[in-house]
């Protein structure tokens, strides 16, 4: 499958310093010629100009002007088209980014990704004005790299505009409740429920839990099933949704504080550093020390 994967850069394109974990994109006047496929990004578009469609997971959709859509990691769109007076803004934003959001709040990658059933919504002229201006803000912030604490602050402002965001999301996207089945019982929602206290769990677990019957257990559903509701509602593995937090868990204890190898591998319940050491090299692809020199207290290296 062909990705994408990063980010442009060049003209009309912010971010900060040198660093992919969050660019901001205007101008943004096509589209992928077939396929779009990324495994680290989830992207917000505004259209600001035209018509575009496109097929996101098997499903067609319609973008206008303002439109907000947004496009969630390992997602798949494809069937691009759209007319010649076509053009957007785009945030493209990493996993390790979405910690901003969490900072002074309880709000999690949780509230994200119960969005990707109902991907897109309309801006009324309030909301499309309060993105402009976001956006404009965060453009200004991330070209003027002289402000001292320009990164904090730049990360605070993208905070701060994504829980605007999640908030117009709530209010404007609707739950699509299907008629209630055999005995009353709606089975869509339920399992959505399902699948939204999982990862609640998973959530709270803080990185702590990894096994898929523990979950299970706690929800009074075998792990099949549990298996078998997390592909229908979200075409994810309950391994994948823990290994995710797992790793986030483990990337904000070695950015954000100071506790040692081994106080990490023994908070979140490895057997020993090694195994922890060889876990996490795994996914990341370096040591958890190369991991924190590289990103020592959430800055990237210049």
């Amino acid at each position: 499958m062909e990705s994408y994967g990063k980010p442009r850069s060049g003209s009309d394109t912010y971010r900060i310093g040198d660093s992919d974990d969050l660019v901001l994109m205007e101008n943004v006047g096509i589209l992928p010629p077939k396929l779009f496929y990324t495994d680290d990004y989830g992207i917000l578009i505004l259209c600001t100009e035209g018509i575009a469609q496109l097929e996101y997971d098997g499903v067609e959709v319609r973008l206008e002007k303002n439109d907000l859509f947004l496009y969630m990691v390992k997602s798949v769109a494809t069937k691009f088209l759209c007319s010649p007076d076509f053009n957007c803004k785009t945030i493209w934003f990493s996993r390790s980014s979405l910690w901003d959001i969490n900072r002074f709040s309880n709000v999690t990658i949780n509230d994200i990704s119960t969005y990707k059933l109902q991907p897109k919504v309309h801006l009324d002229a309030v909301d499309y004005e309060l993105f402009e201006t976001y956006f404009k803000l965060l453009s200004e912030r991330m070209n003027d790299q002289s402000r001292l604490l320009y990164e904090d602050i730049t990360r605070s402002l993208w905070g701060t505009m994504l829980l605007e965001l999640l908030s117009i999301y709530r209010s404007n996207v609707k739950v699509t409740v299907e008629s209630p089945g055999e005995g009353g019982v709606n089975t869509t929602l339920h399992k959505k429920r399902l699948v939204d206290t999982f990862i609640d769990m998973v959530v709270r677990s803080d990185g702590r839990i990894r096994k898929v019957d523990y979950f299970a257990s706690q929800l009074n559903i075998t792990p099949k099933y549990l298996s078998m509701i997390l592909k229908e509602v979200m075409n994810r593995r309950p391994s994948h949704i823990i290994q995710h937090f797992t790793m986030k868990a483990i990337e904000h204890r070695l950015r954000f504080t100071d506790m040692t190898i081994q106080e990490i591998a023994n908070d979140l319940n490895f057997p020993n550093p090694s195994f922890f050491g060889k876990y996490f090299k795994n996914h990341m692809g370096m040591t958890p020390m190369e991991y924190r020199v590289k990103y020592h207290k959430g800055e990237l290296e210049k």
